[in-house]
Order: structure tokens, then sequence, then C-alpha cells
């Protein structure tokens, strides 16, 4: 099943494309990545999936419901992680699962959900206290409030350490296991080729190219590409996980 569908969707601001008439589809449980530079149009695409801007023109649909005419339906099945965020200073993240789950009208038990993200311990604690890697699953917390079957992440490990990464990741494929279905904008290419069953390659408000990971390298590859470094078993990022150890270091 299809359960992102884009067709033909465009963006512009005054003379500006930011969107060009791009089509893509993502599959019911898959992890699929937008990938491209700065000002290539990911924000703009994911912000209109999100119901947070309209398009110019064509048409996007999440479960087969049109995001500009059903906005108010598909917001309730879809969970948003943003890259910034800042929550209320004076709640605790019991108080601030508590606090959206009200917004969204969820009967969800918020110790149920900091579990979920390894936050549990700092139920008690506020938002201005938590490390990077914390900030980022508590935010990813919210997302969860209304069980969604759709999330979108956004840059979700930018500024992490390997472990805080690391542990981020293992987090996302938990949710594919779930059967949900995400959406994945990051600039770390390692970071889509881990997750992601395929991506969209983006510039200039154009989709270049989509496949998974693995063919678009093998294409590179066959096509006589040599890279001028060479590739080793492990990185430098397995070797200090290795020295150091997975487990996070935030309490």
């Amino acid at each position: 099943m299809e359960m992102i569908k884009v067709m033909n969707l465009k963006k512009n601001y005054d003379d500006f494309e930011a969107v060009r008439g791009i089509d893509f589809n993502v599959n019911e449980g898959e992890v699929f990545g937008l990938l491209g530079p700065n000002g290539a149009g990911k924000t703009t695409t994911v912000e209109i999936l999100e119901g947070l801007i309209e398009p110019s023109s064509g048409t996007a649909t999440i479960a087969n419901l049109d995001v500009v005419k059903d906005s108010k339906n598909v917001k309730k099945m879809i969970g948003v992680q943003l890259q910034s965020v800042n929550f209320f200073e004076q709640l605790s993240l019991y108080e601030i699962i508590e606090l959206f789950a009200t917004l969204y009208s969820s009967s969800i038990n918020p110790d149920l959900i900091l579990e979920r993200v390894d936050l549990k311990k700092k139920r008690g604690s506020y938002f201005k206290t938590l490390s990077g890697g914390q900030k980022q699953r508590l935010s990813i917390a919210v997302a969860l409030v209304n069980s969604p079957r759709v999330l979108f992440f956004d840059e979700p490990t930018t500024g992490l350490d390997p472990q805080a990464r690391r542990n981020l990741w293992d987090l996302i494929k938990s949710f594919q296991k779930e059967g949900k279905t995400i959406m994945l904008t990051t600039h770390y290419m390692e970071e889509a080729e881990e997750l992601c069953d395929r991506v969209a390659i983006i510039d200039e408000g154009k989709i270049i190219k989509i496949d998974s990971p693995s063919n678009l390298i093998d294409e590179l590859t066959k096509s006589g590409f040599k890279s001028q470094k060479k590739i080793k078993d492990a990185t430098l990022e397995d070797v200090f996980i290795s020295l150091t150890g997975k487990s996070l270091r935030e309490d």
C-alpha cells in the first residue's frame, strides 16, 4: 500500500520555485529518505506533507487523504519530530507529555511514552536540564503521543555524539518494526544508508533519482567511479563505540 503519494507537486514563493513538479511515493512500513543540499526543496516538501504550508499546485496524500483538503484528519495520523525544539521550561517531562496528550485528546500513559524513548528515569526533570540527545528523544516522544501511523524525522541526529546517534538509529528501526512509515531528512549519508529502504535525491526543487542506497551505490561504481578513499570494514565511529561503549551517558 502507498502510504504517501506525491504527484506533480509545486511550491512557488513569488518568482522563486522552491519545489518544481516532483513525484514520489512512500510505501507503508518503509523508511524513505529525502536527501539534498540546503535550499534543495526538502523542507518545503515535508512541510506540505505535514500540512504546515499549502502547495501552489499538484497533490499530496497520506493514506489516501489529501493533505490540503483533509488536513485535520491527516494531522491525526502523523507524528512530527523537529530538528530544533523548545518546550515549556517550567514543566517536567511527564507534564509535557501529559499536556500534549490532552491537546491530542489522547489517553496515552506519559510514562509508557517516556519509557519508549528511554526517558522514564527523567520523568521529573525539566527540559532545560536535558542533554542534546535527550531533547531529541523528548521531541520524538511528543511525536508519538497520538499513536501516529506516519513519522517525520527532520535531521534527527544533528549535533549528537556517536552513542546518542546510534541510540536514535535503533529507535527509528524499532518504529519500522512496529509497522510505522517513516520519512527522514538528513545530511548524513551514512545515516541514510543505514536506515533508509529508499532515498530520493532532490536538488533545485527537482527529484534527480529515487532508489535504494545499495542500488544507487552499485550504479555509480558500475559507471567506473572509484573512491579516492580506501574502503575499510570499520569506521572511526565504530572504533569510538567499541572503545567507549554503546550505552548512553546522559544521567
